[in-house]
């Protein structure tokens, strides 16, 4: 049995963002080589791949149903014991419809665990720790991330394992850390009972609104700027690799710390500094002709997200503390509203020209930008309605 100190709240988040993050990386890292060596995928059937495993994000307000049943913290650990078996499976279905099973069962728990974690984070966490504890996760998560890869490299460099074995190994661990928190941690209670129950409320509505972009902008970064690198400028699958690993330490080494100063400076000015950044970023995306500053971009990107932990804060800020878990899976299918319309629709504009998705995407910056000047306000009437109903 774990000491008290070590069966706390806060252990339990980091345990299961540990978790999520090994078999999740893992899935990821070996998931285009395993497509073509073994699956024989084209471009066609990874593009519908790619579509599926976003659906259940795009679902994910049907988390609240769920909740109806069982408590917030049984359903993240069953999240995360489904995706492991996904994860685990993966490997004995080389072919299209086994792989788009596989791919399906670990999104599910994959999208539905990060739904509940982000409900119980902002639940658990105070409003003054949040942002410190949130840029905490985010480091914890770059660490396990490398970790991953370093297992992956030694076992197809130095074993020579194969593909199955590489995922089941991953997915069994993941399984068995599940038991381990099933069984190690407590039943915490929520501070505030939830709604069970879907809202959207008009007064959250630009809480709505900044999810939306930076949904978008996550997958420009995730879907066109990597293959900028690689269409444009011939980076290798090992320059790519260089580049993750740049990313993760550096979020390993500055995501707390960009945490505790959200927390000091306030959401408005954090994000100000994110989306002015972001515009000249995409902006250099569009323009950039020499491959190592399109590097130093896609570096200076990723470091910008953990700038987003702001969002989070300010709906806890705005929220009535009831909302949170219904809001959380609501917050979660707008954030996916984008995966499922910026691949495709910006697809077609990047065969006409590349330029006009990074300009499109500095746009989408500018408004939020625009947006974000509107937080102190809605911060000042959540406080002003907290007063009235106290």
């Amino acid at each position: 049995m774990l000491p008290e100190h070590l069966r706390s709240k806060k252990a339990f988040l980091i345990t299961t963002s540990i978790l999520m993050t090994l078999t999740f990386s893992a899935w990821v890292a070996l998931l285009n080589n395993f497509a073509v060596e073994k699956a024989q995928f084209t471009g066609v059937e990874i593009g519908i791949l790619q579509s599926l495993r976003e659906v259940p994000g795009f679902l994910a307000f049907t988390a609240i149903f769920v909740l109806l049943v069982i408590s917030e913290q049984t359903f993240a650990l069953l999240s995360l014991c489904i995706m492991s078996i996904g994860v685990a499976l993966t490997g004995f279905f080389p072919y299209e419809i086994g792989l788009y099973a596989t791919t399906v069962l670990m999104s599910i728990g994959f999208h539905y665990f990060e739904t509940i974690n982000n409900s119980l984070s902002l639940q658990w966490l105070s409003k003054e720790e949040a942002p410190a504890v949130l840029g905490q996760l985010i480091s914890v998560k770059a660490f396990a991330s490398l970790v991953t890869y370093g297992l992956i490299w030694i076992f197809f460099s130095v074993f020579l394992i194969s593909y199955k074995s590489a995922y089941l190994i991953f997915g069994s661990v993941g399984v068995l850390l599940f038991l381990w928190l099933w069984f190690a941690f407590p039943r915490f209670e929520s501070p505030v009972e939830q709604r069970r129950k879907l809202i959207i409320r008009k007064r959250y509505w630009l809480f709505y609104l900044l999810t939306f972009f930076s949904g978008a902008r996550r997958q420009i970064f995730m879907v066109f700027a990597g293959f900028m690198m690689v269409e444009k400028f011939d980076y290798s699958a090992a320059n790519i690799a260089v580049l993750f690993t740049i990313n993760h330490l550096l979020n390993l080494y500055f995501a707390p710390k960009i945490g505790r100063w959200i927390g000091k400076i306030g959401e408005r000015k954090a994000l100000t500094i994110e989306y002015v950044g972001l515009i000249l970023v995409f902006s250099g995306y569009a323009l950039v002709e020499n491959a190592n500053i399109a590097a130093a971009l896609y570096v200076i990107d990723h470091l910008f997200f953990a700038l987003a932990i702001a969002i989070k804060t300010f709906f806890q800020k705005i929220a009535d503390p009831k909302d949170i878990a219904s809001s959380s899976g609501v917050s979660f299918t707008i954030n996916h509203i984008a995966a499922v319309i910026i691949p495709a629709s910006f697809g077609l504009l990047w065969m006409h020209s590349p330029t006009s998705v990074f300009f499109a995407g500095a746009a989408m910056a500018l408004i939020s930008l625009i947006l974000t000047q509107r937080i102190d306000i809605e911060l000042n009437k959540a406080a002003s309605i907290s007063e009235a109903t106290t």
